[in-house]
């Protein structure tokens, strides 16, 4: 069981050029997009949040059970649902302008804990930022990283929402030592300051960075470098690519049972090989559709782990 924690949010994506085009919503938030891709592959998938009762919260559950997802561990409430206005420039890449005073998600509390079958916890963006459910977050991290589970974190950067970039990379570095693999961007790893040899030190046992249409790369503690290029695609737009990279990641290491520290070290150049070629093609996919629409396990035939 992966039990993925964090927001679930409404996209606003631009249906045409200029700033007054028509907005179409779109399910969203990187950890729900994470939680749906991993349904999708087949993964045994819980998410963890909190979903507002109004039409778009009923929405958002409802695309999770249609993924199979488990949203047992989904808090309920009156608060409005978290928006983000995406802009696509014209390479695909989107950007965000976030409305999230008073929203659901933001008031987490993880009174739930996690489930006893859970094996590996993701967590990421907006909801590791966002108070108070952002200590709860982190509580929950700590949690399950002390009773051994695999973590997983992508940061996920929104440098629009963070008040204080200082106190949010050092934040960042205190989370460190409670996660086991470590995926970023290419962008979060420059904002973010330091290198992958230094965030090893700290704690994870694995660092994969994505590279947009370059591809991955993946460094482990002991101090070895893997690298796939990345798959060539009509690129409609990237939203969800970098959700679906975490979920390919995850439901990978899954299905070759290396959902922990050890594992990660034991995979070797053939396991680390399969299993970022595997993302990589699971990204591609995404980015041929609009909006977060990650494939599902018979689109990747042919892709082995």
């Amino acid at each position: 069981m992966i039990v993925v924690a964090g927001e679930a949010l409404i996209d606003l994506v631009p249906q045409g050029t200029g700033a007054l085009a028509a907005l179409q919503p779109a399910l969203g938030g990187g950890p729900y997009n994470t939680a749906v891709a991993l349904g999708r592959l087949g993964s045994l998938t819980v998410f963890c949040s909190r979903a507002s009762r109004d039409a778009f919260g009923e929405a958002l559950l409802d695309g999770l059970r249609r993924a199979g997802v488990d949203v047992s561990l989904v808090e309920r409430g009156p608060e409005p649902t978290t928006l983000a206005a995406a802009t696509i420039d014209p390479r695909g890449s989107a950007s965000y302008s976030f409305y999230v005073e008073g929203t659901a998600d933001r008031l987490f509390t993880s009174s739930a804990g996690l489930p006893a079958r859970a094996r590996a916890v993701s967590f990421g963006t907006l909801s590791l930022v966002l108070e108070p459910g952002a200590s709860a977050y982190e509580e929950l991290m700590r949690d399950a990283a002390g009773r051994g589970l695999f973590t997983a974190l992508d940061p996920n950067i929104r440098a629009g929402l963070i008040a204080d970039p200082d106190a949010y990379r050092a934040r960042f570095k205190s989370w460190l030592p409670s996660v086991t693999l470590l995926k970023l961007s290419e962008e979060d790893a420059l904002w973010l300051g330091g290198t992958p040899h230094e965030w090893l030190a700290a704690g994870p046992s694995a660092v994969v960075i994505t590279h947009g249409g370059d591809g991955l790369s993946a460094f482990t503690r002991d101090g070895t470098v893997y690298a796939v290029p990345g798959e060539e695609v009509a690129v409609v737009d990237t939203i969800g690519a970098g959700d679906t990279v975490n979920a390919a990641l995850l439901h990978g290491l899954a299905a070759q049972d290396a959902l922990s520290a050890e594992a990660l070290l034991g995979l070797g150049a053939d396991g680390w090989t399969g299993l970022l070629r595997f993302a990589a093609r699971a990204a591609a996919v995404t980015c041929s559709r609009a909006g977060a629409e990650p494939p599902y396990a018979s689109e990747l035939e042919g892709f082995s782990l």
